[in-house]
């Protein structure tokens, strides 16, 4: 009788989806860490690309007087007239102190941070790079050479997963911006 009792113990097959149900739990807290993470660092990656923008387009705003000359005579460069020739007139501005206003970056000797409130590092963005081409002068096809900045900026972001420090993501976030008159 023992013996039965003993053999139908080990038939029983209550129990047995458990394990199964804690492994699955588990392969989707990792999927859903994961997931998270990955939305986490392109919200960011979107947030500093459109601050990068919004620069961009603050310093072809501030170049509006600069190109203004040239519109007015029918093109749509930066110059100015001076005696019988036109130079260039191109305003930089800062974006980098723009950058720091809209995304509330501290600034360090080689970057640019911006710091959670608990005091870990949320990103960081270095090696702004700004190229300002100004349209040719006189020239005809006003939607190929217009007035245009682009820019480039590298954004190092912490990557973190299941609690743990991974290597920082690194990119380059690329924006451009023009001038094109309306008429």
């Amino acid at each position: 009788m023992e013996v039965k009792k003993r053999i139908s113990v080990l038939h029983n097959n209550k129990g047995n989806g458990f394990p199964l149900a804690v492994a699955v739990t588990l392969a989707l807290v990792l999927l859903f860490t994961g997931i998270s993470e990955y939305f986490r660092l392109m919200i960011i990656a979107k947030g500093v690309q459109d601050a990068l923008q919004s620069a961009v387009i603050s310093t072809v705003s501030d170049n509006y007087d600069e190109v203004y000359h040239g519109v007015r005579e029918g093109y749509s460069g930066g110059y100015q007239p001076i005696a019988s020739e036109f130079e260039e007139s191109l305003d930089y501005g800062d974006m980098y102190e723009r950058l720091a206003i809209i995304l509330g970056l501290t600034d360090n000797e080689e970057y640019s941070s911006k710091i959670t409130e608990d005091g870990k590092t949320e990103f960081t963005i270095s090696d702004l790079e700004v190229e300002i081409t100004n349209a040719p002068f006189a020239t005809s096809d006003q939607t190929e050479h217009r007035f245009r900045i682009d820019s480039t900026i590298l954004l190092e972001v912490p990557v973190s997963f299941a609690g743990k420090q991974l290597t920082n993501m690194k990119i380059k976030v690329r924006t451009s911006a023009g001038y094109t008159p309306k008429f």
